[in-house]
């Protein structure tokens, strides 16, 4: 063979070679970064686990009254009797369910007719509108106004017991209990008992509410509506939610010689139109409030206006007065999607979720029926209030009134009050969680999960027990 053709030859033999060599390389590179298939395939199939932290829920189902109610007036077909629900979180998933005991309850109003000791020994609940009239077709119009304030024993969780009813002022609006249990606070409506005393308080011990008493509210207007009351989670102070002059004032209760009286603690500070609840921050430094833009009256929210709502921080004690009073300042605002009704905050402070009703009240043959209800979650700033709105995510739902986070604060139960399906019966409680991108650290999902749990229809105000 010729020198040149060696030569050439020589030359393709390592080209090969070399060629070969970089594949090899190559694949083995590559392969080593892929998971096994099976692995992969393992991961995918996987869902996310639940891991729902807490020691109970409890929440109330008003089965008076079909959604469509608050449209055409006709509170349409009876699903059983108002319950209060009890779904322990201490048993594994397959085995959770809910216990329920007939207690009277109203979905007219603020999802706030439900408190729960901090002990978790009782539950409180109002009843804003009375029970059903046994009458042929009867309408939202013949709902008496609620009197009846029932509590109902929860130290076995399986077999929850009323031992306490009483006929207290009417129409009751919101309740809530102080840090210790043993003071609660219940507003009233102002075509009932606001008319003259908007505001009740409650001692409470060993399961049993003293008689009502009714301190003076220092400037208050008579007539305006309380639609919300709210303790601090620290200390004996009050958050008072007014419709009609949108703002909220805050009250100091002080026990003097065995009376209760309030005194103001700083200012009132201005909200937007149609509020509907006031919630403090786990650490007492901010209050948080949703306001819908459309109101029936005074208490009732109407389901359908297509408005957007809102959120509103307000940090307490931003500054101290000349006088040595604290001077409480809006910090912050965002917005949600329509008809924010439900409003709860995470356990650590940084999150804040809203339960939108959209148009999901409108009867099933209206053309304006959305079939979607909808959530926001917004970012908190524990430090300075700021509110972030992250999004709106919608699901299938019908008014969801009220969202709870769990102790962890990555998971959410969420009420349901009926499905948009005519063949299935009752209501749920649904189980969300956040969800992360670790490839985008700014990035936060709602996902819902597949996992509800059936409890009686109306399902609206909710608490959980930590």
């Amino acid at each position: 063979m010729k020198l040149p053709k060696l030569i050439n030859l020589i030359r393709l033999t390592l080209l090969l070679l070399l060629t070969a060599g970089v594949v090899g390389w190559s694949s083995m590179t590559i392969a080593q970064d892929r998971p096994p298939s099976g692995t992969v395939a393992q991961e995918r199939s996987q869902t996310a686990p639940f891991n729902f932290k807490g020691r109970f829920i409890v929440s109330v189902s008003d089965a008076d009254m079909l959604p469509s109610a608050y449209i055409d007036g006709k509170l349409g077909s009876v699903d059983g009797a108002d319950a209060l629900s009890i779904i322990r979180l201490d048993r594994p998933e397959r085995e959770m369910l809910a216990v329920e005991t007939s207690v009277s309850n109203s979905v007219i109003g603020p999802p706030a007719v439900l408190a729960v000791t901090p002990d978790g020994h009782y539950a409180i609940v109002i009843e804003t509108r009375g029970p059903r009239p046994e009458k042929a077709d009867p309408r939202l119009n013949d709902l008496a106004l609620g009197r009846t304030i029932s509590v109902v024993d929860l130290s076995n969780l399986d077999q929850p017991k009323i031992v306490q009813r009483v006929q207290g002022l009417e129409q009751p609006l919101s309740v809530s209990i102080n840090f210790d249990g043993s003071l609660v606070a219940v507003s009233y409506g102002s075509k009932g008992a606001g008319k003259t005393t908007p505001l009740a308080i409650y001692r409470f011990s060993g399961g049993k509410l003293s008689a009502p008493i009714t301190p003076a509210i220092p400037s208050w207007t008579t007539g305006e509506e309380l639609i919300d009351v709210e303790f601090h989670p620290q200390e004996n102070i009050l958050a008072l939610l007014n419709v009609n002059r949108p703002s909220i004032s805050f009250m100091r209760v002080a026990d003097a010689g065995g009376q209760l009286n309030l005194s103001r603690w700083g200012n009132s500070v201005s909200v937007e139109k149609a509020p509907f609840l006031v919630r403090f921050t786990p650490d007492g430094r901010h209050v948080i409030t949703n306001s819908s833009y459309s109101a029936i009256d005074g208490v009732t929210v109407l389901p359908g206006a297509a408005l957007r709502g809102s959120v509103l921080g307000v940090r307490l004690s931003a500054e101290t007065a000349a006088d040595g009073s604290p001077v409480h300042q809006l910090a912050s605002r965002a917005g949600t999607s329509s008809t924010p009704e439900g409003l709860s905050i995470s356990p650590d402070g940084r999150y804040v979720i809203t339960t939108n009703l959209e148009q999901s009240a409108f009867s099933l043959d209206d053309p304006k029926q959305g079939f979607f209800s909808s959530l926001t979650l917004l970012r908190l700033d524990p430090a300075t209030g700021l509110l972030e709105s992250i999004g709106d995510f919608a699901f299938n739902g019908v008014l969801p009134e009220m969202a709870v986070f769990d102790n962890s604060s990555r998971f959410l139960a969420v009420t349901n009050f009926t499905f948009f399906d005519p063949k299935r019966k009752g209501s749920s409680i649904d189980f969300w969680r956040i969800a992360g991108d670790a490839f985008d650290p700014r990035r936060i999902e709602l996902v819902k999960m597949d996992f509800s749990i059936p409890v009686t229809r109306g399902a609206h105000t909710m608490t959980i027990v930590r």
